[in-house]
């Protein structure tokens, strides 16, 4: 289906995307009050869903937000849309706000929550990128302190990403105090020794699923697998290094800041973990 054929849903009902129209009183156009997630559809069928649920359920609860319907109907509605749009490949984009109310800073009482999604066409399986690798830049961090809620309020990982984007980067990797927390979109891995290294959930990164997955993954091989701070000196001498998304797997990185990681091509590691993905994402699309 090509774009202007798209449908999106909106509350209820399945729209062509130029007729869906949201108040300018909905408090997440106003404030950004709302929380999100991007799930992976392969040969059509949404995987890595149960994660997706849980994780919006927390995002929810940790802004009082209510569900906007039962976790049945919304997994109905998923893929409703999904064989809506024909989407054989790519991920569905889910958005949820405080719903529509007189603009005041404080949550309003007795207001229904709003809900939004569409899907998108993308190449998961065989995305160029993942054959040759990409380049990160780092940049500072300067998001609010509970990155953990996977929050509307994209504005600094925007700025982040047109920073990488001017320098003719993929990504941007964000600095605190020296470590690096996460990609501008994306969890942020560097290998070392063997040894797979990245950040320990906290309220200062977003608890990734693909990073729960690899991390599930390296577990199942008998890899060693370290969850500490990295510095951006570690990441420049790493052997290997890479990103992970709902939209892009596992994504080597062989450039950071200009300098190459190991011998500036896709590591050995890294390429075993995006096979494993590939394999249990397909597994589980079978399934279904």
């Amino acid at each position: 289906m090509s774009a202007s054929e798209r449908i999106v849903y909106l509350n209820g009902e399945y729209l062509p995307h130029n007729q869906a129209r949201v108040s300018v009183f909905d408090r997440g156009f106003l404030f950004g009050d709302g929380v999100y997630e991007v799930i992976p559809v392969l040969q059509g069928k949404l995987v890595d869903e149960d994660y997706s649920v849980e994780r919006l359920s927390r995002s929810l609860n940790e802004i009082s937000m209510a569900w906007p319907c039962s976790t049945q109907d919304y997994l109905h509605m998923l893929r409703t849309l999904i064989d809506r749009n024909h989407l054989q490949e790519g991920s569905v984009y889910v958005q949820v706000t405080r719903g529509v109310a007189e603009r005041d800073f404080a949550y309003p009482k007795n207001t229904p929550s709003s809900i939004m999604a569409f899907t998108s066409e993308r190449l998961l399986l065989n995305n160029p990128l993942a054959e040759r690798g990409v380049s990160v830049v780092t940049v500072p961090d300067l998001r609010w302190k509970r990155r953990d809620i996977k929050s509307l309020n994209l504005l600094a990982q925007c700025m982040a990403k047109q920073e990488a984007a001017a320098q003719g980067a993929f990504e941007a990797w964000m600095v605190e105090d020296g470590r690096i927390t996460e990609g501008s979109s994306s969890s942020a891995f560097i290998v070392k020794d063997g040894h797979i290294i990245t950040r320990a959930l906290s309220n200062a990164i977003l608890p990734g699923i693909r990073r729960r997955v690899i991390i599930e993954l390296t577990e199942k091989e008998g890899l060693v697998l370290e969850q500490r701070p990295f510095s951006v000196e570690e990441a420049h001498h790493a052997d290997e290094a890479f990103l992970s998304s709902a939209t892009t797997l596992v994504l080597p990185v062989v450039l950071v800041d200009g300098q190459a990681v190991g011998d500036g091509k896709p590591g050995a590691i890294t390429q075993r973990l995006r096979e494993l993905y590939i394999a249990t994402l397909l597994a589980e699309a079978a399934r279904k």
